[in-house]
Formats: structure tokens, sequence, C-alpha cells
């Protein structure tokens, strides 16, 4: 139960609907266990009658006497089947109780993990892949969600309904009560065994589920490259081998769970010819009656689904446990990266790097090795060097997805790991390489970097990002959903749509990390001529593989091998002729043929 005691918190805060349905289920056991009293004395009341009315035979009171005694028993039957009724309408109550408190705290925590995994750092992204993310919100919540609901609700069934069963029958006889109970340590001893094995059995289990999961999303997110290279039956027959190792295990585990219902089954038999036998015997020796010995076999087959779903409990706690310190190992990774303070104030743009180094996490190597910079408000500067030259990283640390491993990085004069992260991304309009599309509208895409925006203010950022004209052509304008990560557009429309996603939250500095590479050389000089005339007064870094020599810089580094090798106005770096002059006359001839 040690990792189960997470979910105490979410016990307590629903604990009315707990305490109601425990107080419900002792309720509903309670007009339970008067049935079997109700047909004892019935039995009783025929078995000492019986002689009496034979003795009245061929007697006129004979035929009042049946009636008298068929009436009385008619009563006896109805207060049977109102003891049944009451205790239906209480299993109701229960049910309404503690299996709604079971949903509500699946609804409260796959809404922690969410928003946990909201808070987490990039890093850890990129460590777990997105199957195994999916399988602890979706089947390990589902699996606690079986302890929280049905395991409780039976485990507060099982005890209510032994205690007071063991108590009405050690109230009729103490000696016939352990004849009958005499199986139950075989019971304990078998559970506690395969609990044992179930717990260590469904962890496996939940790890391949991850696994599998993994691989369907992996094909299904890259299936126009399993297309292209042919590779359908390959893949196919990669997760028919992870399918398989699922199944054998999980039928390791069916055929454990499978012994338990035979043998409740055989104990409880065993119990009911013990209180036949040895109940016979006590009712010749005058010890007890013979309703008593009905009463004592209704007692234990009521036993029976209570004792047989003590496996089937056992089971549904291991698997939760399982489950549950699953999901504890994500909720006890804290944020690298959280903000200090809440200021969300404007920035003016000033941004300064100090002698930054950085290391990406399981990386030995130096993406940015002193790399310093300084940016005035209202600056525009190009980043530009070869891939893996650490351009990009640059744009990850000024959005602080990442810390920096040492230096420092400044924004208005201030360290940027002291100031309001949510402000600093909200302030800057970051276009990564890969602009990432949802599944929704046009229009809903653009709102993303501003989620009250009118259709007014998307519409220009569209005009802006030159993408107006191509949305008002798909089938419904600016309502067409673009699909799966925008996959019914080009390239350079889903470029441009995060172009118009980052302008139309009005940034204080604007991050460009070569998103034009899918555009053209017309479209690109409309996009850079807006930027000119919309970012006047901002700071802009446009990060890219190219020179735009049409587009004035007030500053451009030329970085390589994560250090800054060139830095200068464009004319100045021509006159160095060095890696920029090579790259600025190489791009001439490519546009000249």
């Amino acid at each position: 139960m040690e990792h189960l005691s997470h979910l105490n918190q979410y016990l307590y805060k629903y604990r009315g609907h707990l305490i109601a349905g425990i107080l419900f289920v002792f309720i509903s056991n309670y007009f339970r266990i008067l049935q079997p009293q109700l047909i004892r004395e019935a039995l009783d009341l025929v078995v000492e009658n019986i002689r009496t009315y034979q003795a009245m035979a061929g007697f006129e009171m004979q035929r009042k006497f049946y009636s008298q005694l068929g009436q009385t028993l008619l009563y006896f039957g109805a207060g049977v089947l109102l003891m049944a009724l009451l205790m239906g309408v209480f299993m109701y109550f229960m049910r309404q109780t503690i299996v709604v408190m079971s949903r509500l705290i699946e609804y409260d925590l796959r809404k922690a993990i969410y928003e946990h995994y909201q808070r987490l750092h990039v890093g850890f992204f990129k460590q777990h892949n997105t199957g195994d993310l999916m399988a602890r919100i979706t089947e390990d919540v589902s699996k606690v969600r079986m302890y929280l609901g049905p395991a409780i609700m039976y485990g507060v069934n099982l005890i209510s309904l032994f205690v007071m069963v063991v108590y009405s029958m050690m109230s009729v006889s103490w000696e016939l009560t352990l004849y009958c109970l005499a199986p139950l340590p075989l019971l304990s001893v078998s559970i506690y065994y395969v609990s044992e094995f179930i717990n260590k059995r469904s962890e496996i289990i939940q790890k391949q589920l991850s696994v599998l999961n993994s691989t369907a999303q992996e094909t299904f997110s890259g299936i126009r490259v399993v297309k292209a290279y042919v590779q359908e039956e390959a893949m196919a027959r990669f997760f028919a081998g992870q399918n398989e190792d699922f199944r054998q295990k999980s039928l390791a585990m069916g055929r454990v769970d499978a012994l338990f219902y035979p043998l409740m089954l055989l104990l409880i038999g065993v119990s009911i010819i013990i209180a036949v036998y040895v109940g016979g015997i006590q009712v010749v020796q005058g010890k007890i009656s013979t309703g008593n010995v009905a009463e004592f076999v209704i007692y234990v087959n009521m036993l029976t689904w209570p004792v047989t779903s003590i496996g089937w409990i056992a089971s549904l706690i291991q698997q939760a446990a399982a489950s549950q310190k699953r999901i504890n190992e994500f909720l006890n990774i804290q944020p690298a990266i959280a903000s200090p303070v809440h200021d969300p104030r404007p920035i003016k743009g000033h941004v300064r790097f100090d002698r930054v180094r950085f290391q990406y996490p399981h990386n030995q190597i130096y993406a940015l090795n002193g790399v310093s910079f300084e940016l005035l408000p209202g600056q525009k500067m190009a980043i530009v060097g070869r891939t893996g030259s650490g351009k990009s990283t640059v744009a990850d640390l000024l959005v602080r997805l990442y810390d920096v491993s040492e230096g420092d990085i400044y924004i208005d004069g201030e360290s940027i790991s002291r100031l309001d992260l949510d402000n600093l991304r909200r302030r800057i309009g970051y276009v990564p390489q890969d602009g990432f599309l949802f599944s929704d509208t046009v229009s809903a895409n653009i709102a993303f970097g501003k989620p009250d925006a009118t259709q007014e203010e998307i519409e220009r950022a569209a005009r802006y990002a030159a993408i107006h004209e191509e949305i008002l052509a798909l089938p419904m304008g600016y309502d067409t959903v673009v699909g799966e990560r925008g996959v019914t557009l080009s390239g350079g429309q889903k470029q441009r749509i995060s172009i118009a996603r980052a302008l139309v939250k009005h940034p204080d500095i604007l991050l460009l990390d070569d998103c034009l590479s899918a555009v053209d050389t017309h479209t690109e000089k409309q996009i850079l001529a807006a930027f000119h005339d919309l970012l006047a007064n901002k700071t802009a870094i446009v990060i890219t593989h190219r020179i735009y020599a049409y587009l004035s810089f007030d500053k451009i580094l030329v970085m390589d091998d994560g250090r800054i090798v060139e830095q200068g106005t464009h004319d100045e770096l021509l006159a160095l002729r060095g890696y920029y002059y090579e790259l600025f006359e190489r791009q001439a001839v490519e546009e000249a043929g």
C-alpha cells in the first residue's frame, strides 16, 4: 500500500462520499443478515408444528391450522422480500457514493498528471517517449480507479459482511462456526503468495503496454516514412512480436487469476458439507435447531462472493499499486526549470549573453562554448552557421527551455533565471524550426499565440506572414481543420501559420529559428519586408543558414562548433572574406543558377 498512499489526499477530499458509502454498505449487509434469521424462524416453525398438523388428521381443525400456518409463512416470505428490497436500495446508494467517488478521483488524478506533464522541462520529454506518457495517464489511471471504486467497495463489503455473519454464527454455536471457518486459513495463505506474483506481473505487463503504445504511436506518426520505404510488413512483424510478448505475459497472470475462483468454490463447498454434517449431529444432540442448520448453510453461501472476491480484490490492489508506482515515478520528478517570481511586466528587449556555455542532458559535447553578445532594444540580429553550430541552442536558452551550464543570460539587465518564466515566454514570439500545428482550425492554431485574439487580429497576423490569401482558398477558409500536425497543409504553409501565431501576440522580442526554410524566395521577401515594418521598434533575432542581404541587420553572428567565429554587419563580414563571405558567394551562385 506504500505507493497507493499518494491517493489518501483524494480520499480525504471526497471523505463525504467514502463515509456515506461505507455506512450504506453496513446498512445493506444488516438487512442481508436478517434474511437467514427469518428463514430459520420459518423453518423451525414448520418443524415444530408438523407433528401437531399430523395429529389433527381427520379433524376439521387441521385445515384451519394449515391455513394459519401458511399465512404465517407468507408473512415470513414477505419479510424476506422486504429485507432483500431494502438491501438492494442501500446497495444502490453504496454504488452511487463509492463508485462516483472513484470517478471523481480519476478525473482529478488525470488532470493532476496532465498539468504536471506540462510543468516539466523539455529534457524530460526527450528522455521519455509519448507512448509511455500516454499509458500512465490512461491505462495506469484506469487501474488505479478500479482500486478506488470496486476494490474499496467490495473490500468494505467483505469485511462488514464477514464480521456480521461470523457474529451471527457465533451467537448460535461457536463450535459449529469454528468448523465451518476452518478452511479459511488455507485461503489466506494462497492469497498471500498469489498476490505477490500478481504484483510483479502487473508491473511487467504495464511496462510492456507502454512499449506497445509507443510502437503504435511512432508508426502512425511516421506513416509517410513507413510507406515511402515499403516497411509496412516489417513494422507489422515488429508490432506483432511486441504484442505476442504482451499476450504471453497477460496469459501467465490470467492463468493464476483463473485458479482463484475454483479454489474459492472448493473451500466454500467444504464449509457447507461441514455445516450440514456437524450441524446435523448438534441437532440430534439438541444443541441447535433444524432451522439453525439451514441458517448456517445460507450464511456460508452468503460468504461465497465476498470470500471469492478476496483474490479479485487483491489482484485489483496489486495492479493498482504497480500502476500508481509508475505514476508516482513521474509525479515525483520536479521541473528543472521553474519561475522564481510572478512579475508580468513588459520587456524592453535588451538581450545580453555573457560567456554562456551549455551542454544538453546526457551529452558530453558543449553545444555553446563561451558565447557572448549584446543586442540593444529595437535592434535586429541574424545568427548564421552550418547545421549543428549551436544556432538553435541560442533560441532554446533565450526562452529558457533549458538553463545555461555556465555564464548567464540577461534581459533588460536582469538574469533570465530571476525573471517571471511565464511572462518571459509570453513576451517572446518564438517560431521553432519544426512549427507544430494542432488538429484544429486555422484560426485556432493562429490564436494559440493569443487565445483572446479577435478574428481581425488573426487575419492581420496572417497577412504579415503572407498566408492570408492561401487560407481563404482552403475549403472553409479560416475554419478549415488542418488535421493532425497540419497534415493537410504544405511545409511552407505550416511555417507561415506558425509565424502568424507568433505575430498575433505582438511580442516584445521576435525569435525566428530557421522557420523560412520551406518558403519560396518571393514569399520570403514579403515576410521579411513585413517584419521590417511590423517590428520597427522591437528586438528581433533571425536564426538561419541563409543570408538575407535585402534585410538590414544591426548585427550578424556567424557560429561554428558552438562558438562565435565572426560578427559584425553584412558589409563588415563580407570584407573579412571568411565563412560568411564564402556562404554569401555560394548562395549567390545558387540563386543565379
